[in-house]
C-alpha cells in the first residue's frame, strides 16, 4: 500500500517503540507534524530546539530506549547542535528529525536552506561528528536502506544519537509501506567475556584489600544488583564514578562514597592507604574521578578491568588483568568461580577502622550552621531521607551533590556530564518524566544555569508534567569565580550579575515557589510541599564567595 513518506516516518517511529517526540515545528517539517496528529506518538513542543533535545536524551538516559526530536531546517536544525553533541557523548540513542528545502530549489537561496548547496549551510559536515549517521534524504529509492541503517546505529552494541534530514517534496512524496519491513533490529547478544575469568579471580582471591571502582558501565550493564551481591557476599568495598552514584547504596557499610576530584576524599584516602587490589568495572577513569590521573591511586596495587568496550582496556593505565565482556556476565562468573573455590569474605578490619577516623561531616549544630554549604548540605540530605527510592534527580551543579548527596541503590542520579552544558537539568528531567510518570523529580542548576533554559519550565506547564526546579541562587558563575579566586589573582571579570525575582518569575508560569535562607524552610517544604505531583520552583540562597576549594586543572 501507497503512503506519504511523512506517514511512514512516524510509523517508523512507532516501530522503534517511541511514543513521545520533543520538538517545534517549522514550514519545512509541517507534512510529518500533520501525520503525528492522528498518531500514538504524542508531540511535546518545547519553547527552544535545544531543550528538544535535551528532553529527548533525559527520556533516552531513563527509558534505555530511543527516543526522538524534530525540528524544521537551518536555524531548527543547528539550535539542535549542543544537544545533540550531549547525546553523542553520553552515547545516547537520540534520533533527530530535521526538515529541508525541496530539493528542486536546492543551491537557489532558499528560505532556511542548510543542503550545502550554493553557499547554504552544510547541516550534514555541522552534524557529521556529533552522530552516529546522519543522512540528507533526496530519494525515496533508497529509503529502505537509509532507515535499516538508522536503526542500526541507534540500537547497536555503541549507541548514539542519528540525524534524517528530509526535504519538504520528499516527505510529500509516496512509498510503498512495505519499506518498513527492510528495517533489522540488531540483536542484544550479550558476550560473556573474551577472556578467564581465573585470573582476575585468582587477583581478587589474593588480595588482603581489594576494592571495587564502579563505573557507569554497570548501570549500562544492568549490573547494579550483582554488583551489591558480590560486594556483599565477599566484603569487598565499592566507590563509584560521578555517573555511577547508587550502583551500591551510598551511606551504607561497604560504600566509600563517590571517587573524584570535587568529592568529600574519603575513597581517595582509602585507596591510597589502604587498597592493594583496584577492579575497575565500566569506570573510564576520567579527569574527575582519577584527580586528574594522580599517580598515588594506582601506586603499589595490583589493576584489573572489565569493560564492554575494548578501547578502554588500558587506554589510561596498564592493568593486570583486562576482559572485554559484558560487566553482568563477568560479576555472575567470578562470583561463581570464588564460591566454587569458598573462598571466604574479606576482613573488614581496616575499612572499619576507615570509617571510624573519618573525619565527622559537620561538628556541632553551630559549627554546622557556620558551614558555607550547610544549607546545600541539608537540601541533599533531606533528599536522601524523603525519597529513597524512584526518584530522578538531574543535576547540572554536580560539585556538591557529589559530597552530599548519598543516593540509594533504587534512586536514578543523572549527573551533568557529556559535553557539560550547562542548562541542561531542567529540559533532561521533563524528558525523563514523560517516561516514568510516577517517579519524583527534580532538576538542580545554578542561577546562571538557569537562566539558559527557564522558559522550559512553560513546557512543564504547559503537559501538567510534575517538576521540581532548585536554583542554587548566588549570583555568579561559581566555577568562573573560583578559577578567578584561585588561579586569576582575584581579578573577576564577567562573573557576577543580577537575577531576576525568582518568586514573581514563578508566579508568572504559574508554579509554587519556595525560597530557602534558612533550615527552619527547608524542613518546612520538605514537610508540607507536594514534590511529587506539582511543579516548583526551589530556590536556595548561597553567598556567592562561597566555593568548594578543590582546584581545577589548569
Amino acid at each position: 500500500m501507497n503512503i506519504s513518506v511523512s506517514e511512514l516516518i512516524v510509523r517508523y517511529l512507532e516501530r522503534l517503540g517511541i511514543d513521545t517526540i520533543f520538538g517545534m515545528p517549522g514550514a519545512h517539517v509541517l507534512p510529518i507534524y500533520d501525520r503525528l496528529h492522528d498518531s500514538g506518538v504524542k508531540s511535546v513542543l518545547v519553547k527552544h530546539e535545544q531543550g528538544a533535545a535535551f528532553m529527548a536524551g533525559g527520556y533516552a538516559r531513563i527509558s534505555h530506549q530511543p527516543s526522538a526530536c524534530i525540528t524544521t531546517s537551518g536555524p531548527g536544525a543547528t539550535n539542535l547542535i549542543t544537544g545533540i553533541a550531549n547525546a553523542y557523548a553520553e552515547r545516547l540513542p537520540v534520533l533527530a528529525i530535521t526538515g529541508e528545502t525541496s530539493t528542486y530549489i536546492f543551491g537557489r537561496g532558499g528560505l532556511q536552506e542548510s543542503s550545502g548547496e550554493g553557499g547554504a549551510i552544510d547541516q550534514g559536515a555541522l552534524f557529521a561528528s556529533i552522530t552516529r549517521y546522519h543522512k540528507l534524504i533526496e530519494r525515496t529509492d533508497y529509503l529502505g536502506q537509509v532507515l535499516n541503517q538508522a536503526t542500526q546505529a541507534l540500537l547497536g552494541r555503541e549507541p548514539g544519537p542519528v540525524l534524517l534530514s528530509i526535504p519538504y517534496n520528499v516527505q510529500k512524496e509516496t512509498v510503498d509501506d512495505s519499506v518498513l519491513e527492510q528495517i533489522h533490529f540488531p540483536r542484544k547478544a550479550t558476550a560473556r567475556h573474551t577472556a578467564s575469568v581465573a585470573e582476575l579471580a585468582a587477583l581478587i582471591r589474593e588480595a588482603r584489600t581489594p576494592a571495587i571502582i564502579a563505573g557507569h558501565g554497570c548501570i549500562q550493564a544492568g549490573a547494579r544488583d550483582v554488583v551489591a551481591a558480590f560486594a556483599e557476599r565477599f566484603d569487598i568495598p565499592v566507590t563509584t564514578s560521578l555517573k555511577a552514584k547508587g550502583v551500591v547504596a551510598e551511606g551504607t557499610p561497604l560504600s566509600l562514597g563517590c571517587l573524584g576530584v570535587t568529592s568529600n576524599g574519603e575513597a581517595y584516602r582509602y585507596l591510597v592507604e589502604h587498597a592493594d587490589l583496584l577492579v575497575f568495572l565500566g569506570a573510564s577513569f576520567n579527569e574527575r574521578t582519577s584527580y586528574l590521573w594522580d599517580a598515588k591511586l594506582l601506586g603499589g596495587k595490583k589493576i584489573a578491568q572489565v569493560d564492554r568496550d575494548a578501547a578502554q582496556l588500558g587506554r589510561v593505565f596498564q592493568p593486570d588483568v583486562a576482559i572485554c565482556g559484558d560487566i553482568r556476565a563477568v560479576v555472575e562468573d567470578v562470583s561463581a568461580a570464588l564460591e566454587a573455590d569458598a573462598m571466604p569474605p574479606k576482613s573488614r578490619e581496616r575499612l572499619d577502622s576507615h570509617h571510624a577516623t573519618a573525619p565527622p561531616a559537620t561538628g556541632n549544630d553551630q559549627a554546622a550552621q557556620a558551614e558555607p554549604f550547610h544549607l546545600i548540605r541539608a537540601f541533599f540530605g533531606q533528599l536522601a531521607q524523603r525519597f529513597p527510592h524512584n526518584a530522578l534527580v538531574f543535576d547540572d551543579n554536580i560539585v556538591f551533590a557529589q559530597s552530599y548527596f548519598d543516593v540509594s541503590d533504587r534512586n536514578h542520579y543523572f549527573p551533568n556530564t557529556g559535553i557539560s552544558s550547562l542548562g541542561h537539568a531542567l529540559p533532561a528531567a521533563i524528558g525523563a518524566r514523560c517516561f516514568a510518570k510516577d517517579s519524583p523529580t527534580f532538576a538542580i542548576l545554578g542561577d546562571g544555569g538557569f537562566q539558559m533554559c527557564c522558559m522550559e519550565m512553560m513546557t512543564a506547564v504547559n503537559y501538567g508534567i510534575p517538576l521540581n526546579v532548585v536554583v542554587i541562587n548566588n549570583g555568579t558563575l561559581s566555577l568562573i569565580r573560583k578559577n578567578q579566586f584561585q588561579l586569576y589573582g582575584e581579578r573577576y571579570i564577567d562573573c557576577d550579575f543580577s537575577n531576576p525575582d525568582f518568586g514573581l518569575l514563578a508566579q508568572s508560569f504559574g508554579v509554587n515557589h519556595f525560597r530557602i535562607e534558612t533550615e527552619a524552610e527547608l524542613d518546612a517544604m520538605f514537610a508540607n510541599a507536594d514534590l511529587s505531583g506539582t511543579i516548583n520552583l526551589i530556590e536556595i540562597l548561597l553567598d556567592k564567595h562561597a566555593f568548594p576549594r578543590y582546584l581545577s586543572a589548569r
